[in-house]
């Protein structure tokens, strides 16, 4: 009890020390490796807003998302400023629980030229406002093992060329490589095909009109499912299901991994812990069919309930607008900037080590200069879970392509009602 009265002292006093300065106290809600880049954010901001004091709250990535969840909806809780993950943010953009950026003072719409053209879109809900401003982006690309790839006679461009060509070299590279596997889950490669092929504008799941694409008459769709159908009846991938899991992160620890398929941030987790041993031996190349599309982004945005968005609003665009930090953060993790001025900086000249020295980050750039923005909807995360239950169960020999994707239509269109 002594010790929390202590604290709560500590608390107070530091909260009148705050005010007696005219300082501003917010708080930064984030996930790792985002509170690397605010923290090392924060001297160059200080300096600019002396009177702003910013405190950092960073929890994982789902306990983060769960909890800024239930601030919105009890309205109570929330952060000045809150991180949120591509995936999240059509979410949160249902309802008004995200301070609309598209109007004054922020008119963040004036700002979009300055970004890459894809991001807006993603956090711009269809009745025109913008929940967040984008801050990092993750340009797809296909990381290959050099050594695996030269062991089987097979060059890289025969493994890009197409989802055709992928799958029959592959089979190549596993032979040649007992006990290594083409890709962590077959899923992945659904994931690429329904998402690239676009039009601008489209939406994954839903068109303009709401209605449901999921199909088992939509081509997309068809051919998701089979390349991955595919891909997991030749034995060519590991099951390791989605990135970050216990199996996926076993498989890139041991090198039994010929190629993944991820965003430019990958590199960071590679180089650090998740396959630190191969560094020289990973390269990297466009996806399948020399196709573009982007593994998440991360965004910055002030939920309603904020009772410093002034001060709030400071930090974001210091943190998405200013070059000079989004060069800091891509440098501090690996997070390749959504600001173009941003991937001027000679840095994205340099080779990079972990790559063999391969200049990778002009490949990325150009890579994000081609990606089609998407059109989000707010049910977006449920027809995503639905068809990927769907996917799986096609995975595993339950159902068959026309079965599966006839029943999730069937599911998403009653939950779109």
């Amino acid at each position: 009890m002594k010790i929390q009265r202590v604290l709560a002292l500590t608390a107070l006093l530091s909260a009148t020390l705050a005010a007696a300065q005219g300082k501003t106290t917010i708080t930064v809600g984030v996930f790792p490796d985002l509170d690397s880049v605010v923290k090392a954010a924060l001297p160059g901001f200080n300096k600019l807003y002396p009177n702003i004091e910013v405190k950092i709250n960073s929890l994982a990535y789902a306990d983060h998302h769960n909890a800024l969840t239930t601030a919105l909806s009890t309205g109570k809780g929330a952060n000045d400023v809150e991180a949120i993950d591509f995936g999240y943010v059509a979410k949160f953009a249902e309802g008004n629980g995200m301070t609309d950026l598209s109007k004054a003072p922020y008119n963040a719409g004036a700002l979009a030229s300055k970004f890459v053209g894809f991001t807006f879109p993603q956090a711009t809900t269809q009745d025109g406002r913008i929940v967040a401003m984008p801050t990092d982006i993750g340009p797809g690309s296909m990381f290959y093992r050099t050594d695996l790839l030269a062991k089987a006679g097979v060059k890289p461009s025969q493994l890009n060329a197409s989802w055709d060509s992928y799958i029959a070299n592959g089979k190549k590279v596993v032979a040649a490589n007992p006990g290594t596997f083409l890709i962590p889950d077959a899923s992945e490669a659904a994931q690429i095909i329904l998402r690239t092929g676009l039009k601008a504008g489209d939406g994954l799941y839903f068109d303009k009109a709401n209605k449901v694409l999921v199909s088992p008459d939509n081509a997309r769709f068809v051919k998701a499912f089979t390349i991955a159908k595919q891909i997991r009846d030749a034995k060519l991938d590991a099951k390791a299901g989605g990135a970050f899991s216990p199996e996926w992160t076993t498989a890139f620890q041991k090198g039994n991994l010929a190629t993944e398929f991820s965003g430019a941030w990958l590199v960071g987790h590679m180089q650090n812990w998740l396959a630190k041993d191969f560094s020289g031996k990973w390269n990297a190349q466009n996806l399948p069919g020399n196709t573009f599309a982007s593994w998440g982004g991360s965004f910055y945005g002030i939920p309603a309930q904020s009772q410093n968005k002034e001060a709030a609003w400071e930090l974001i665009k210091y943190l998405t607008t200013n070059p000079a930090q989004q060069v800091l953060a891509f440098k501090t993790t690996g997070a390749f900037p959504a600001l173009k001025a941003g991937q001027t900086d000679a840095v994205f000249n340099e080779g990079v080590p972990y790559l063999a020295n391969q200049k990778a980050r002009l490949l990325w750039r150009t890579a994000a200069s081609k990606i089609q923005p998407l059109d989000v909807n707010k049910l977006d995360p449920i027809a995503d879970q639905i068809v990927s239950d769907a996917l799986g169960s096609v995975l595993d020999g339950s159902k068959d392509i026309p079965t599966a994707l006839a029943e999730a239509q069937r599911l998403i269109e009653r939950r779109a009602r």
